[in-house]
């Protein structure tokens, strides 16, 4: 199955460990991996929490798990190092996000990530198995390399090699009403997945201090809050000039949908320029809304989806412009998207939030004639 990721995104609250082990810090790996920290640390992935991402803060705040002050079930993807995990994941448990507890703030770690064995597909959402030794991580380096810190399995991991360990968190999940709330591999099909070499590709650098190679795999992670410049090669954006008229052709070449979490709103926006004088065309927007009795809702509570424009895996889109381009005009494609619908950003009360608020290109295109 060919399977380029393109945006995969913090959503999915689910079981995506299957126990609670201890790890070790991702401060540790600094010492040895000073460029790949740098790139973690200022991550989504270093940055899932509530106290550190607004938006995830905002719909946890409304989350009934939360209003009851029961729970933390976003904790099996947003911290899943937690040392009370078991507890946030245990119906009539008592176990919330806490600022002052290290294990929760190491959100999704360097040592949990390369902890991952294996993972068990299921219905709801799938499951992440655990190495239950602490020294020993799993990778992609065919050759076992001795460090003072840990041991690195030798074989290649298969689920590192092909990209599937991300899927443990960001394949599906489905909510009580049997909604798909967000997806990315709908049918559970890992051979030929790669998320890795999409949102993890290689740059310059070495992975490691002990081991100097020319690349390593960017721990950055480019998605849609953050290194979105490094996906604009799966997009493809053409223009058709016809005789009264002229179309936009968005070319998504990837396997999932363009933008996957709900709130998202991606927004195709464009320009003409002739003699000197700007003229903006209408905004075309590309949006999945989930709701219930015909109003959006939130993802515990949504049981279909209301409106789903979201450009869809390997489509494309084209959208008509009833407007005559003459010679000489200049034509400016922009396409981009906002974190936050922003009809939605009074009610999470994140109107004064920059990250939530502000327009993100993703990608630019002038044409000329």
């Amino acid at each position: 199955m060919k399977f380029i990721p393109l945006l995969l995104l913090f959503f999915i609250s689910a079981s995506a460990n299957d126990a609670v082990h201890t790890y070790a810090k991702s401060k540790e790996c600094k010492a040895c991996h000073t460029q790949i920290y740098k790139e973690y640390y200022g991550s989504m992935h270093a940055n899932a929490t509530t106290q550190k991402d607004p938006i995830h803060k905002a719909v946890w705040d409304k989350h009934p798990q939360n209003l009851k002050q029961e729970r933390y079930g976003c904790g099996k993807c947003h911290t899943p190092t937690a040392d009370n995990l078991d507890k946030m994941t245990t119906k009539g448990q008592k176990a919330l996000p806490d600022a002052a507890n290290v294990t929760h703030q190491e959100a999704i770690s360097c040592a949990y990530c390369h902890r991952i064995k294996s993972i068990e597909l299921h219905k709801i959402t799938n499951t992440n198995i655990m190495s239950k030794t602490q020294k020993s991580y799993f990778g992609t380096m065919k050759e076992h390399i001795e460090s003072p810190f840990h041991g690195i399995i030798s074989e290649e991991n298969e689920h590192m090699k092909n990209g599937n360990v991300c899927i443990g968190c960001h394949s599906h999940k489905m909510n009580k009403h049997g909604l798909n709330v967000c997806s990315t591999n709908i049918d559970n099909e890992l051979n030929g997945a790669n998320c890795v070499s999409c949102h993890m590709p290689k740059i310059d650098g070495s992975v490691s201090l002990l081991n100097e190679t020319k690349q390593h795999s960017f721990h950055g992670f480019a998605g849609s809050h953050l290194h979105s410049e490094m996906l604009t090669r799966y997009v493809n954006i053409s223009l058709l000039r016809e005789i009264n008229d002229f179309k936009v052709n968005i070319d998504n070449q990837t396997s999932h949908a363009l933008l996957l979490h709900p709130l998202r709103v991606a927004v195709l926006k464009v320009t003409i320029t002739r003699n000197g004088k700007t003229t903006k065309l209408k905004n075309e927007t590309f949006v999945r809304v989930i709701g219930a009795d015909g109003k959006p809702a939130m993802p515990w509570a949504a049981k279909k989806d209301i409106k789903n424009t979201m450009i869809k895996a390997n489509e494309k889109r084209v959208v008509k412009y009833d407007f005559k381009i003459l010679k000489g005009d200049k034509v400016d494609v922009v396409l981009g998207w906002f974190l936050v619908n922003p009809k939605a950003l009074k009610a999470l009360g994140l109107q004064d939030e920059k990250v939530a608020t502000e327009f993100n290109v993703f990608k630019k295109q002038s044409f000329n004639f």
